[in-house]
């Protein structure tokens, strides 16, 4: 009887157990079978979303048989520069230099003469007349409608030579000098032609600020037409020492612009442009041995001696008449002097301190005096004596205060004239 009921108990357990675990797998197969169409719904989604977004990133070709094949920059400053370029090219010319140089062919010449008994002969080279050759190159700008172009002096110092201007669009014309600067490596040229150029425009120098943005255009190496070069003021007022390839032509410039825009060789006498294509400076240099280093008169210096040649067909600056040295601190305690300011009047290379009958010797100035003031402006090294006196026109009256022996005097000046 107990082994009965215990046999039914156990039999009844079974079934409770298997009926639950019946239940527990049918419910785990349903469950699994609902969260796999979930997932499997939510992977559709999922790659359906991923496609769409790939098909943002397909390029457009539909139309690109009709793109332009015009270059369209995005970018403001990019523009302004195509823009002053392209506004200013046609006023900038290709300045070539010709000259009648020898020719010589090489011919067999008995070194003891025609009439010698020996008959031998050796080659030689003779000259047979002369040919006009290019020997050099540079740039200018026009500034007036009838051909008045603006170059750098050192382009064409040489008075006998021959000057050619190209302009950009292929044509070439005869050019002769009008007026050379005295004191400015500036030269004013007329193209010989019975038309109309399109001018320049003038920007304002003495606006210019360091790392402001400039181009510059011109004839570069002597073979590249136009050229276009772009960087910044990279310094202002600068002092330099400037001389030709050959040598034969130097000169101290002063108040210079210094830009990292290439400049080369037959850059010389081009623009220098700010963004809105007006020029603000000439081309003039490039220091040797260094990189980037361009420097341009300021154009402000050389519209004086445009307006001069426009009304008087000549350049002329107020002529003091003294050699001078600038008082800085080596100065004062190499030479012994009391102050640390001024024009020290000194003479040197076989060069008179005072120019004989020029206008500070007939002032009564002397070798050894200090010029401190003109009309109350004081001389210091970055107001010089001559960018004081440039201020002034021939003829002008203007009073010095000179120490001189330890004393301080006043000297009356009528300042003459110095032209080419």
């Amino acid at each position: 009887m107990l082994k009965n009921n215990m046999e039914q108990k156990i039999d009844y357990l079974k079934k409770k157990v298997f009926n639950r675990t019946f239940f527990l797998v049918l419910f785990g197969v349903l469950f699994g079978i609902w969260l796999s169409t979930i997932t499997s719904q939510n992977s559709l989604f999922s790659i359906k979303s991923f496609i769409d977004s790939l098909r943002v990133y397909q390029l457009d070709t539909s139309n690109s048989s009709k793109s332009s094949a015009t270059y369209d920059p995005k970018i403001s400053y990019e523009q302004a520069i195509i823009n002053a370029v392209k506004n200013t090219s046609s006023s900038v010319v290709s300045i070539t230099i010709s000259k009648n140089v020898p020719v010589y062919k090489q011919e067999m010449v008995n070194p003891f003469g025609d009439n010698s008994p020996f008959n031998f002969s050796i080659p030689q080279y003779v000259q047979k007349g002369t040919e006009l050759q290019k020997v050099g190159a540079g740039s200018g700008f026009i500034v007036s409608k009838d051909g008045i172009v603006v170059t750098n002096k050192h382009v064409v110092i040489d008075k006998t030579a021959q000057y050619s201007a190209y302009t950009n669009d292929g044509k070439k014309f005869s050019a002769k000098v009008l007026a050379i600067d005295p004191v400015q490596d500036v030269a004013v040229i007329k193209i010989d032609a019975n038309q109309e150029f399109t001018p320049v425009n003038f920007g304002d120098s003495s606006s210019l600020q360091i790392g402001q943005s400039v181009i510059a255009i011109g004839n570069a190496l002597g073979q590249f037409q136009n050229t276009v070069s772009v960087g910044v003021v990279s310094g202002l007022g600068r002092t330099i020492s400037a001389s030709d390839q050959g040598g034969s032509f130097s000169e101290i410039l002063e108040g210079i612009i210094q830009t990292d825009a290439a400049i080369n060789a037959g850059n010389s006498g081009g623009p220098l442009l700010d963004l809105n294509g007006h020029v603000i400076g000439i081309n003039t240099a490039m220091a040797e041995g260094g990189q980037n280093i361009g420097f341009a008169i300021p154009i402000n210096i050389a519209k004086r001696a445009i307006q001069q040649v426009l009304e008087n067909n000549k350049i002329t600056y107020p002529f003091l008449g003294v050699r001078y040295v600038i008082i800085n601190e080596d100065v004062k305690q190499q030479y012994k002097l009391s102050v640390d300011q001024g024009a020290f009047i000194i003479g040197g290379n076989s060069s008179p301190a005072v120019t004989k009958g020029a206008a500070a010797d007939k002032a009564g100035v002397k070798e050894k005096d200090i010029i401190l003031e003109i009309n109350g402006e004081k001389i210091t090294q970055n107001n010089s004596l001559s960018k004081i006196i440039m201020k002034y026109n021939p003829k002008d009256e203007i009073s010095l205060k000179i120490l001189r022996d330890s004393k301080e005097i006043m000297l009356k000046v009528v300042l003459g004239e110095r032209s080419e």
